[in-house]
């Protein structure tokens, strides 16, 4: 079984082609943007905007939408509390967080189902306004990440975090840090599978009995991972040695990365209708 952090898929599209820093700027943005939006009007403008970058950065919709499926079930939970209340005649006067617009159902009444205990248009429509602000957020980081490599990101990463050397903080080792974290992830689950898989083979139960005799059985699983782990990390600090990572203040890059006027471009305007559809809307 294999399991894997990289979700990069490669293209080379307008979203593609865009500098990684400009794109998680914007992302910021968008972010920060989206949650001033209180109209319905605003919120539909900001998907199609969302729709935009799917379809220019030629990702698979189904793929996207695959992978939002944990958080419908938390979207759900969402709706149904703030369409739903034991106290209809109390929730008819309250308000969503940033009391954003409920659309058609404002001035329709609560409907009693049981006793007090009812359906809450106003609130329904709040909740769908919710859940569609969090979708929108969730599927335009997914095209982010999607649309740009790992390392990219890191490199990214290491540009914003450069200020912070005027207080002697090695920047470039925190994002050195932060990549050989990532890397590892995948390889110690391939390991951690791969040794349960040998353990299971030797006889071990890992789903019978308490949870005490549980939690013992992964022991014979545990030692083997960490003395593995280790024994990685040993080979991969005598690798960057080897390569005299850290004898130059300055790393050099095999491709360098230039800030264009098409990426500072792209970057304004980006930020500028942000902007604007925070304030119109």
């Amino acid at each position: 079984m294999q399991f894997s952090l990289n979700t990069y898929i490669q293209g080379n599209s307008v979203i593609h082609r865009i500098d990684a820093r400009v794109k998680l700027v914007l992302l910021l943005a968008f972010s920060i943007s989206l949650f001033f939006i209180q109209t319905w009007l605003g919120l539909l403008t900001y998907t199609v905007l969302c729709v935009a970058a799917i379809l220019s950065s030629k990702i698979p919709l189904t793929r996207l939408l695959s992978l939002l499926i944990p958080l419908y079930i938390i979207l759900a939970f969402t709706i149904f509390f703030n369409g739903f209340s034991f106290d209809i005649s109390r929730e008819a006067n309250l308000y969503g967080f940033g009391q954003v617009s409920t659309g058609f159902m404002i001035d329709w009444n609560p409907v009693a189902l049981v006793g007090s205990f009812g359906f809450v248009p106003e609130g329904f429509m709040r909740g769908c306004f919710y859940a569609l602000r969090i979708i929108l957020l969730v599927l335009v980081s997914f095209v982010v990440s999607f649309s740009t490599p790992a390392t990219e990101l890191i490199d990214a990463l290491n540009d914003f975090l450069k200020p912070l050397r005027i207080f002697k903080i090695p920047t470039e080792d925190i994002a050195m840090i932060i990549s050989i974290a990532l890397r590892f992830i995948p390889l110690t689950v391939e390991e951690l599978l791969r040794v349960k898989a040998a353990q299971e083979s030797r006889g071990a139960v890992f789903a019978q009995g308490s949870p005490v005799k549980r939690i013992a059985a992964w022991q014979p699983v545990m030692i083997p991972l960490f003395v593995g782990l280790f024994r990685r990390a040993d080979n991969l600090a005598l690798a960057m040695e080897a390569r005299c990572f850290g004898m130059s203040p300055n790393r050099t890059r095999l491709h360098p990365r230039n800030f264009t006027v098409a990426s500072g471009l792209i970057l304004m305007c980006g930020l500028a209708l942000c902007a604007l559809l925070a304030l119109v809307f």
